[in-house]
């Protein structure tokens, strides 16, 4: 297993600069493969506008890269819409997708919503908490999917740095994921981010996938893809440094038992005993129990839902 792994690093790990950007532009008029850019946005007025205007600028108005720019608001209570549409993004909010099924809480949900308000042959997710955004986010993960057409599936690779210091982000990553990764699924033992919110991927491949409802998306997509299309059909691509809004210890704990339901469903596709997570927090009288939720609920295959496959038809 080792060696197979050893194997992909070597032909199927690449860096932003191993394509440039004519070469891409080149294989996406040759083949005629459109781009959506899709960014699930929960309360992000703060780095959401220039994100977008970024992409805009670099990849739509300066080359025709990307088709086009979804911002799918999960329910924002700050300006995280206006802020958005102002960029030039299209503002979808995530109560408007699908509304015969209810939406529940969760990047996850919003991500399967998206499927059915774009229309890129290729959709590329990017997280709305980055800060000094780089259109090479976009233009990396995107540009293997255009050029190659054994890979349907491709991940961000980054440092990602914490209160200044290099390579102490990604904790649940490192605690949880890869763990995880290596003892049940070690083909997947490559992936540096596997747990990213940055990926591109084939909506041939997306639309075959249940999607996690919450933070146990990324982890599930990878999983499932890798048994659907293959080792060979993912990639990573290493994109430089990611600065972003980093959580808490307690929500990483809750992010953490979310990854680990979605794992453990994969292992066994068994109930969870006990899908909640009690942590504690020092009050007026000594430590109290909270206890929260775990995301227990995934959405089918998008192809499974009547409403898409009308307008796959239309």
């Amino acid at each position: 297993m080792l060696e197979e792994v050893e194997r992909w690093l070597a032909t199927r790990s690449w860096s932003v600069t191993d394509r440039p950007l004519h070469r891409i532009l080149a294989a996406k008029q040759r083949t005629g493969q459109s781009v959506s850019v899709v960014l699930p946005a929960l309360n992000e007025e703060e780095t959401v506008g220039d994100i977008v205007a970024v992409i805009r600028h670099d990849l739509v108005e300066r080359v025709p890269l990307v088709d086009e720019i979804v911002v799918v608001d999960s329910g924002s209570t700050d300006r995280t819409s206006e802020v958005a549409a102002a960029a030039g993004a299209r503002v979808v909010h995530r109560d408007e997708i699908l509304p015969r099924i209810p939406a529940v809480p969760g990047k996850g949900e919003v991500l399967w919503r998206s499927l059915l308000v774009t229309g890129g042959d290729i959709v590329c997710f990017i997280d709305a908490d980055l800060r000094e955004f780089s259109s090479d986010f976009v233009s990396g993960i995107v540009g293997p999917l255009l050029t190659d057409p054994g890979v349907d599936l491709v991940k961000g690779m980054y440092d990602r740095p914490l209160a200044g210091t290099a390579g102490q982000g990604g904790r649940v990553t490192e605690l949880m994921a890869r763990p995880l990764l290596n003892m049940h699924w070690p083909q997947l033992a490559g992936f540096v981010q596997p747990l990213g919110g940055e990926y591109a991927a084939r909506r041939s491949l997306l639309e075959q996938l249940p999607f996690p409802v919450g933070y146990g998306v990324e982890l599930g997509m990878l999983v499932d893809a890798l048994h659907l299309v293959g080792l060979d059909a993912l990639a990573q691509v290493d994109l430089g440094v990611r600065k972003h809004r980093h959580q808490d210890g307690q929500a990483l704990g809750r992010m953490a038992a979310a990854i680990y339901r979605t794992a453990q469903l994969r292992l066994a596709r068994g109930h969870l005993i006990r899908p909640a997570l009690t942590q504690f927090e020092r009050g007026e009288d000594g430590f109290e129990p909270r206890t929260y939720s775990v995301d227990t609920e995934e959405r089918p295959p998008m192809v499974e839902i009547a409403e898409y496959a009308e307008r796959k038809v239309a």
